[in-house]
């Protein structure tokens, strides 16, 4: 259930809530101000009804007019997170201008004490008015209830100091309603460009940072390995040499593919990234490829990265190959990461296979896939009951495996579940 006035999302019984910006806090500031500056009203015009007036009806019918109309308002300003300009103006018209006369006609007020509380409330639609409209607008408003207030008064005979005062207060309610949104609404907008500066710094110091680590990465292997070939201190051509050349030039190409999304899922691939060159540092080559990563928590992304560790462990130590395939993306809201090797592979008892459609090997993020019930010892399911099906069921996550002999081993990761 989501409450947008509020900003909280109600999800699975959980409370969230969502980042709001000043502006909008400032707006919902004076939403609650102008509200309580009605309620207030409210009371009084209840007061006067039920002590007073409880033998007329139409006192009634206009104390649950105005009711009606300030939760129209209230309704309106909850769903756009403002106060809606044609629901303040109805407001105007109908309670501030036309309630006088009605009273006037229908409920006998002829006293200016009679009439008093429902011309009360002519002083929180014209506040109302000064957050809800523009300048141009907010001026016909206050004309409009002056003008009207004024002919109610004078149709009762008011005393020229109670017409005077209550004008003052109808006009000055909307000075300083409007006075107060402007200043409002201004510190808003200053503590949102505040938080934009500083979100961009912070996002260049991470992309700095981020272009150290990669420095460095590239100077510990990359140039170091290019540099003993230049000073001859090494055979370029044993095969420890070209598989070196070849993990390091995969991790090359990764940067160069490295999409957009890195920036809304740096901690997603920075986390997975890690585990792929640890991997590659114990001799295993792998071949990672990254798409649509969506933003996950900082403790998910690095519980998917140790479960994909030992997912290409298992790999390295068991599979019969030296080469596996990481693959990461987003699928519908979720988070996907596969680790797939066209390794000897192993019989999956219990649930079995269901719906597995080529080898294992094959790399590709579709296909319905099955824990296994049990794996043999031989292939590390020690490994995969304890670091990877417990650590995603410790996130609300899940791990699936798919294998059958000769066909290799495809370990799926998801979160959520």
């Amino acid at each position: 259930m989501h409450h947008p006035f509020w900003g909280v999302v109600i999800k699975g019984g959980r409370r969230i809530d969502r980042a709001e910006t000043g502006l909008q806090r400032a707006r919902k500031t004076m939403v609650i101000a102008t509200a309580l500056y009605r309620g207030s009203h409210l009371v009084a015009g209840g007061s006067v009804v039920t002590q007073h007036q409880r033998d007329r009806p139409f006192p009634w019918l206009a104390l649950v007019a105005a009711i009606a109309a300030t939760a129209l308002i209230w309704f309106m300003a909850a769903r756009h997170r403002r106060l809606v300009s044609w629901a303040v103006g109805l407001d105007v018209l109908v309670i501030g201008c036309l309630l006088p006369f009605g009273a006037y006609v229908w409920g006998g007020a002829r006293t200016q004490e009679s009439i008093a509380w429902v011309m009360l409330l002519g002083g929180s639609a014209s506040a109302m008015a000064a957050v809800a409209f523009g300048a141009r607008l907010l001026v016909v408003a206050v004309v409009l209830l002056v003008a009207t207030h004024l002919a109610g008064y004078l149709l009762v005979e008011a005393d020229a100091a109670v017409t005077g005062a209550h004008l003052n207060a109808l006009v000055f309610s909307a000075v300083v309603s409007w006075v107060l949104t402007w200043y409002l609404c201004r510190q808003g907008e200053q503590v949102d460009a505040a938080n934009r500066r500083a979100l961009d710094a912070e996002a260049q110091r991470a992309r700095f940072a981020e272009r150290v680590a990669h420095h460095n990465a590239l100077h510990d292997t990359v140039l170091a390995t290019l540099t003993a070939i230049a000073r001859g201190g090494v055979d370029a051509n044993t095969s420890m040499m070209r598989e070196r050349c070849a993990r390091e030039a995969a991790y090359l190409r990764r940067l160069v593919e490295e999409a957009d999304d890195r920036e809304h899922a740096s901690e997603v691939r920075a986390a997975l990234e890690e585990s792929v060159r640890a991997a590659e540092a114990l001799g295993l080559r792998v071949t990672a490829r990254y798409h649509a990563l969506p933003a996950v928590p900082g403790e998910i992304a690095l519980t998917m990265a140790r479960a994909a560790t030992e997912a290409l462990n298992n790999v390295r130590c068991h599979a019969g190959t030296g080469h596996a395939f990481l693959t990461a993306a987003g699928d519908s809201g979720r988070l996907v990461v596969t680790v797939v090797d066209r390794g000897r592979g192993f019989a999956v008892e219990g649930a079995g296979r269901q719906g597995a459609s080529g080898p294992a090997g094959a790399g590709a993020s579709g296909g319905s896939v099955v824990r296994a019930a049990s794996v043999p010892p031989a292939t590390g399911g020690i490994g995969l009951d304890r670091c990877v099906y417990a650590r995603m069921r410790g996130v609300g996550g899940r791990a699936l495996v798919d294998s059958a002999p000769g066909e290799g081993v495809r370990v799926e990761l998801r979160w959520p579940g």
